[in-house]
């Protein structure tokens, strides 16, 4: 089914009963935070061994009934990505990069052994759901509707081995900013937990690899850090990714350096997208490996300047200080925002909303 085009899909839409209020929505849009509040409706398509992919609907947002064994309960066949629609200058929507979160969705369908969503039915849907719930938008600044594509196996099945039907769902969330501390940078706590060992799923964007990384997280809101930084599963010294975020560092002589993609970290479509937006600019920016303790001393002698985190949700998030719970901490830079940093970030965001030329062709206007 992975030749199915978008044309041949049609999407029936349902009338939504009893919509959230405009008064209501309009309140909660003032100060929408992230991930907690949602749209009137969401995007729905079945896959079954006999038929494909079929049933794809625009409904209202309600429960799912699941039978209790249902192999996503039991074996954690799912799967999720996670992207935003923009509204750009001149009032209309717009996506950034769908066509990538479609690839990456596919790649981790295929780790885990699920069927592969046509990459312009992904989009489709995507869209979709912006077109029913523009009006969801929220108005606080830098705000966004977030979108989170998923899919999991339904089969009623007590069994190890794929499931033989799925179901695939988008739904939104207005979001206002990631991090709610104010501060002008985040801190990280280095976990002595693995996210990812070679040959697992850490390319993957499933949710097994979310829910194993809690207790660090938790562990590092204890302990009053933003994040938690995960290092390498074999040697335990190599820099990989934060919870949900990629890394970057920058150095004295303009250079910035990134990990790189060995299967064991999630390909980032943001980290990605300002890897070319750095090189656009000329600067040089390596994919390699970056050890802990080096961190430390570049930090330390002023070889490396800025540190920052990057990602759907949270977009470009400076790092001021890291905490090793066996070498104690240290601190980049002044502790702040850097001058690279900010410039990335800036230049990022502008193309997102529209307020600067799109060289790569990355935004998708949807009216």
């Amino acid at each position: 089914m992975a030749t199915l085009a978008a044309s041949q899909i049609n999407f029936t839409h349902q009338p939504h009963p009893s919509p959230v209020p405009v008064d209501v929505r309009d309140a909660a849009l003032a100060d929408p935070g992230f991930g907690k509040l949602f749209s009137d409706h969401m995007v729905s398509i079945e896959w079954s061994e006999d038929a494909g992919w079929h049933n794809a609907q625009v409904g209202p947002l309600t429960a799912i009934p699941l039978h209790p064994a249902a192999s996503v309960l039991h074996y954690a066949q799912e799967i999720f990505e996670g992207l935003k629609a923009y509204r750009l200058q001149d009032g209309t929507m717009a996506l950034f990069r769908p066509h990538a979160n479609a690839a990456r969705f596919n790649a981790s369908a295929r780790r885990l052994a699920m069927p592969e969503l046509p990459e312009d039915v992904f989009v489709e849907a995507c869209r979709q759901l912006v077109a029913a719930d523009r009006d969801w938008f929220p108005t606080v600044p830098g705000g966004s509707l977030y979108l989170r594509p998923f899919m999991f196996a339904d089969e009623a099945f007590l069994g190890v081995r794929p499931a033989k039907s799925y179901k695939f769902l988008v739904i939104a969330s207005p979001a206002g900013n990631y991090f709610k501390s104010g501060a002008p940078a985040v801190s990280l706590w280095v976990s002595d937990y693995t996210r990812a060992a070679p040959g697992g799923t850490g390319a993957a964007k499933c949710g097994g690899n979310y829910a194993a990384s809690l207790v660090p997280t938790a562990e590092a809101f204890s302990r009053g850090h933003d994040q938690v930084l995960f290092l390498d599963a074999a040697e335990h010294k190599w820099v990989e990714e934060l919870g949900g975020m990629n890394m970057f560092f920058v150095f004295d002589d303009g250079s910035i350096l990134t990990p790189a993609l060995t299967g064991t970290i999630l390909p980032g479509i943001t980290r990605e997208s300002l890897i070319a937006l750095a090189r656009d600019e000329g600067l040089t920016v390596r994919e390699d490996r970056y050890s802990i303790d080096q961190w430390r001393a570049d930090a330390a002698t002023g070889r490396l300047v800025e540190a920052f985190a990057c990602g759907t949700a949270a977009v470009v998030t400076p790092v001021g200080r890291v905490t090793d719970p066996h070498q104690g901490e240290f601190v980049i830079g002044s502790g702040g925002p850097g001058q690279t940093t900010g410039k990335l970030k800036d230049r990022l965001v502008a193309i997102q909303r529209g307020a600067a030329p799109d060289p790569h062709g990355w935004v998708m206007r949807l009216d």
